[in-house]
Formats: C-alpha cells, structure tokens, sequence
C-alpha cells in the first residue's frame, strides 16, 4: 500500500494511526477529522475538565516527542467514500484517494428535536461542547440531566461538586439497566440520592420551556421542572450517513468482523462507528468505550496490511470504567443474558463491593464498586478464562 487514509482523528484513529506505523508501514498516512482539534481525551470532558481541574492542553493524547509523519487534514468533514475511485470525498471539495482506508469517525450525541437555537441546552461529545457547558455551569443555578447513563451521571456529579442544584430525569424505570442489568443499575444510580440529587425514573421528556433560554423541562406526565441549563445525555447515533451508497453495509454503524474488517476490500472499522462482531456472546455490537478505542484498531491495522489474510483473534472483552461522586466504577464483559449477579465482596449499601455476572453458571462479566484491586485481580481472570 502507498497511501492509508484513516477517517477520524480522535483515539481510535490515533490509534490506528500509531499501530499502522508500529508494524512498519511507512508509506503515505492521511488522518482525516471533522473538528479542527488535534486528538484529545474524551473522559475527562465530563469530570476534570468540566470542573475546571485539568486545562485543555492536559486533553493532549500525543505525546510531547511523538511523530507519526503523516499529513493532518482537520477541520476537513467527509462526504463520501467512491469505492471504484478507492477515494475519499470532502465537504470542502477535496478528495483524498486511497489503497487502504481505516473507518474511525466515531459517533455523534442524539440531541432533542426542537431544542436548536434555545440557550442553555447542551449535548456533551466534544471539546467544543465541554467549553460551552463549562460556560453555563459557571453562571450556577437549576442543571438537569436528561438521560441517567453513564456520562449523564458524570455530568450531575460533577455539577453538583459545583454547587448546582442537580436533578436527572431517566425514562426508563432504573438507569444503567442496559449495560449493568436492573440490579446494579439501581445500586450505581443511588450514588445520585446518597449526595442529595433528585433523580426521576420512569418519565419520558415531553419538551423544554422557555423563550430565547431554557427555563423549564416539561415531562409527559404533565411536572415541570425548572431548569437553568440541560444537558442531553440520551445516547450516541455511529457517524455513517457519509458511507451511503458506497458498498459498506451499515446497521447500527459499520458492520464489521472481530477484527474490523469490511465487506470491502482494503476498508477497516474501528472505535464507536464501528459494530464489531463479538465471538464472546456470538451478535454484532458498537462498543463506545475508551479502552476499545485504544486497542482495537491494531487488529484491524493487522488485517488491512495483511489484505485480511490473516485469521481474527479473539478480541478482549470490552471494559469501562466510570467516576462519580468520589467513586470509582470499573466493569469488564457483558450484562446481556446474564441470569445471576452475586455480591463477592464488600457490601451494596456501602457502595464498595465486587460482583460477578453469571449464565448458566458461567461467569459473564465482573463489577466493582470502589474496589480497584480487587477489581483488578478478578478482570485479570476474567480476561484469561475467556481469551
């Protein structure tokens, strides 16, 4: 290959970018990113940053001495991908052409319909997002979260350090039911009223109130709650409406194999676009975790210059992590069709404990509440029986 393209410049295109030059390709390397920011660490936009304790150059995930050699277009949107040509098109009119491309543009944050142009109402994806909300959290007053996910209850805890009065409104009846099942979910999420948070389950949004600034979100069954700034956390959508018509199969993202290959030719996926094919529960599924994003794309790296000849590897069981209210919240594995969840250790009520996920007596998935070590010991043999 004599040109790679990598679409995305966040971690998992910086990613491939490095692992790309590790295994001695050394020809021409294009890194492609719709913002005009160089790669920068994501986690912290909800915690540190949005609480004013790290700065933006601490953001940095390049290394001080780092050099990759490759050509950065940023600021630079892609519109199309011609897989005849084998080129990239770019809203500017540009087009970048190609032997090998690397799919990493990520994913976007759902937002409320009818919200645009009402101040005080954010979404929290990018750099550019976490400074605007930053902004609004200065001014103090009402927050309420929308959405009691994972960056949602980031958002609240970190508010709440703040001195804002917090409230989270979830639909559905118990937050983080989706990834760590009704049980924990609901022992994670009473983190929010053990700090004095109002959270409400089980009521949808039926819109927010307010002229030129939000001043009220409006829920379905008729309250009102008055609201300074909102802050949406109801998902992420895969960046892939650019790959209409280009011959990569799209359902819920880029349909991938386990090691990030396409049903095209010389095309890998990588990070939150990308809806890998896990060998550990048998379906396809998009992982938006930081660790995937990190070392995922080597496999896929290994795959394009090896023209997928190679054989996939089992790919690590996916692993977050999450810090709220002081407390550190660590999981490893999948939630999905688990029929058990037992307390090894520690104690739910105090909010520090380690638990394992069971199907069919086989273990799942572990997690542990303000329990690094010993979080870290049961991951380590997690990963090994499962590998």
């Amino acid at each position: 290959m004599r040109t790679v393209a990598v679409v995305g410049a966040s971690l998992a295109g910086l990613s491939a970018a490095r692992s790309l030059r590790r295994r001695g390709y050394d020809g021409r390397l294009v890194v492609i990113g719709d913002e005009t920011h160089r790669p920068y660490d994501r986690p912290p936009l909800s915690k540190e940053f949005l609480a004013g304790t790290l700065g933006e150059a601490d953001l940095a995930l390049e290394r001080d001495d780092e050099e990759l050699h490759a050509e950065w277009l940023l600021g630079a949107r892609a519109t199309g991908l011609d897989r005849t040509a084998r080129a990239i098109r770019l809203a500017d009119g540009r087009e970048v052409r190609a032997d090998g491309v690397v799919l990493a543009t990520g994913a976007a944050a759902r937002t409320l319909p009818g919200t645009e142009g009402l101040a005080g109402v954010h979404v929290l994806r990018t750099l550019d997002d976490a400074r605007a909300l930053r902004d609004d959290l200065a001014r103090g007053g009402r927050l309420v979260v929308i959405g009691g996910g994972f960056v949602g209850a980031e958002v609240a805890a970190t508010a709440h350090a703040l001195g804002l009065d917090v409230t989270v409104i979830e639909a559905a009846p118990t937050p983080l039911a989706g990834p760590l099942g009704e049980t924990m979910g609901a022992v994670v999420s009473g983190l929010h009223a053990d700090h004095g948070v109002r959270l409400l389950c089980g009521v949808g949004v039926k819109g927010l109130g307010g002229e030129r600034r939000v001043a009220a979100v409006l829920l379905e069954d008729g309250r009102s709650v008055p609201a300074d700034t909102v802050v949406v956390g109801v998902g992420a959508r895969p960046n892939v409406d650019w790959l209409e018509g280009s011959g990569i199969t799209l359902d819920n993202g880029v349909k991938c194999g386990a090691d990030g290959r396409t049903g095209l030719a010389g095309v890998v996926a990588v990070g939150d676009c990308a809806n890998w094919y896990d060998p550990h529960t048998g379906t396809h599924r998009r992982v938006e975790h930081w660790t995937g994003a990190l070392e995922r794309p080597d496999a896929a790296v290994a795959t394009l210059l090896a023209h997928g000849a190679t054989e996939p590897g089992v790919p690590r069981a996916p692993y977050f992590w999450s810090d709220q209210y002081g407390v550190k919240i660590q999981f490893v594995g999948s939630a999905a069709g688990a029929d058990s969840v037992t307390v090894e250790a520690g104690s739910t009520e105090e909010r520090s404990f380690l638990a394992i996920y069971r199907q069919a007596g086989r273990q799942v998935a572990v997690l542990g509440m303000d329990q690094p070590r010993l979080f870290t010991r049961a991951r380590k043999q997690f990963t090994a029986a499962a590998s």
